[in-house]
C-alpha cells in the first residue's frame, strides 16, 4: 500500500502568529513533503521493502558506513520526518508541561540551557539537517543533530521533538537567519504537549 501524504494538523495559516507564514507551509508541506511521498512510493515500488512501515524502512536501509545514503532512505526519513515535524508544531500547547520542564531540567541544567543547546545543534549543522531532542535507549536525554534526512530512528532514540533545518523550512520568513528561525521555533512554534506526549 502506497504512502500518502498526511494533512496538517492545523490550516495552512494557524502558525503565522507565531512566525511560520502561510506561505511557507504551502510550500514546505503541500509540494516538498509531497515530494518525498510520491518519490518514496516510486522508490519502493517493486522491492522487498513494499508494503514496509516508514520505520522498518528507515531503519533497514540506513548504511551507517555510508557517505551519501540511498534514495530510498533519504525520500522514505524525510517523510517520516515531516511526519513528526508537524505534530511537533502548533497553534496551541506552548506551556510546557511540568514533567518536560523537571525533565529538561534533570538533564540540562534548565530549560534555558536546552534551548541553548538545541540551537546551537541546529546552527552548527551544516549544509541541511536536522537539530532533535532525543531520548536515549537508557532514558536519557540528548540533543543531536543529523545530516539530510538522518533521523534518531537511525540510533535507537526515541525523536521528542526535531527542526528542520533545511532552507526551505525557514528562508521564505527568515531568510538567511538560521538562528533567528531556531530561536522562534523554541518560543512561538513548539507544541510542548506533544513533545511531552513523546516521552
Amino acid at each position: 500500500m502506497a504512502f500518502e501524504l498526511p494533512a496538517l494538523p492545523y490550516a495552512h495559516d494557524a502558525l503565522a502568529d507565531g512566525g511560520m507564514s502561510k506561505e511557507t507551509l504551502e510550500y514546505h508541506h503541500d509540494l516538498h513533503h509531497n515530494a518525498y511521498v510520491t518519490n518514496g512510493n516510486a522508490a519502493i515500488a517493486g522491492t522487498e521493502w513494499d508494503g514496509k512501515s516508514l520505520e522498518e524502512i528507515i531503519t533497514g536501509t540506513y548504511d551507517k558506513s555510508a557517505v551519501a545514503q540511498n534514495g530510498i532512505f533519504n525520500n522514505i526519513s524525510q517523510l517520516w520526518n515531516h511526519n513528526q515535524f508537524w505534530e511537533m508544531m502548533g497553534p496551541s500547547g506552548r506551556n510546557m508541561p511540568s514533567e518536560l520542564e523537571a525533565a529538561l531540567k534533570d538533564s540540562f541544567g534548565s530549560v534555558e540551557e536546552f534551548n541553548k543547546a538545541f540551537c546551537a545543534a541546529g546552527a552548527g549543522q551544516f549544509g541541511s539537517g536536522w537539530c532533535w531532542l532525543v531520548k536515549n535507549a537508557d532514558g536519557s536525554l540528548a540533543v543531536t543533530k543529523t545530516e539530510n534526512g538522518v533521523n534518531p530512528l537511525c540510533f535507537g532514540q526515541t525523536a521528542l521533538l526535531g527542526c528542520d533545518v533545511w532552507e526551505h523550512s525557514y528562508y521564505i520568513d527568515f531568510r538567511n537567519a538560521r538562528p533567528k528561525y531556531l530561536t522562534n521555533f523554541l518560543e512561538n512554534l513548539v507544541n510542548w504537549e506533544n513533545v511531552a506526549s513523546r516521552m
